[in-house]
């Protein structure tokens, strides 16, 4: 059983969703954190190191960090086919549009987001406008970031775009609209959303 440290309306909500696409048994464990403004505290009760979410424990093994938990979850479930297996053609990209999501995206989104330039030549991510056209190219491939293959890639970048979606600092993009669009009408998200409301 998958233990999920959750704080609604967070970066833990979409792994409801992918907890919810591999068909895995799991709970919600709801967590405090501190809010943006200074506001609360860390949860005692939650493992992650600096009592952010999402994290979650399966059998006494802690995991955390959203590309961690994503490759840990679809190793440990294999039966949907949500990530490429070791040895599998498409391992190595998988692997690298994971670390790709927090180790460039997450870091261009915020940067543009707070209004801090990159710092360029020394920063391991780009700016925002390097990063969307790089992740238009594989959409440009196929409807996920595996081509035809949905995985728990899709996941992350899905929902994150649907998050900033409306926001100013996004440029606008007909074909990552589209693919948002494919993301948020899967079943298992619909499902996610609802048991997100009932937390």
């Amino acid at each position: 059983m998958i233990t999920l440290y959750h704080r609604p309306k967070s970066r833990s909500t979409r792994f409801i969703f992918l907890l919810e696409e591999l068909e895995a048994p799991y709970r919600i464990q709801l967590v405090s954190t501190r809010g943006r403004d200074g506001s609360g505290a860390a949860d005692p009760a939650n493992p992650h190191p600096h009592g952010k979410v999402p994290a979650i424990a399966d059998d006494g093994v802690v995991v955390f960090e959203s590309p961690a938990i994503a490759l840990y979850l679809t190793d440990k479930f294999p039966q949907q086919r949500l990530g490429p297996l070791p040895g599998e053609v498409d391992r190595g990209t998988y692997l690298s549009w994971l670390a790709y999501y927090t180790g460039v995206l997450e870091p261009a989104l915020m940067s543009k987001f707070m209004n801090v330039e990159v710092p360029r030549g020394t920063a391991g991510w780009v700016a925002l406008e390097e990063v969307l056209p790089t992740v238009i190219g594989r959409l440009s491939r196929g409807p996920y970031l595996l081509g035809e293959r949905f995985s728990a890639l899709d996941v992350l970048y899905g929902t994150t775009f649907a998050l900033f979606a409306q926001a100013p600092m996004m440029p606008k993009s007909p074909l990552i609209e589209a693919y948002v669009q494919r993301i948020v009408a899967r079943p298992a998200y619909a499902r996610a959303m609802a048991k997100e409301a009932a937390t």
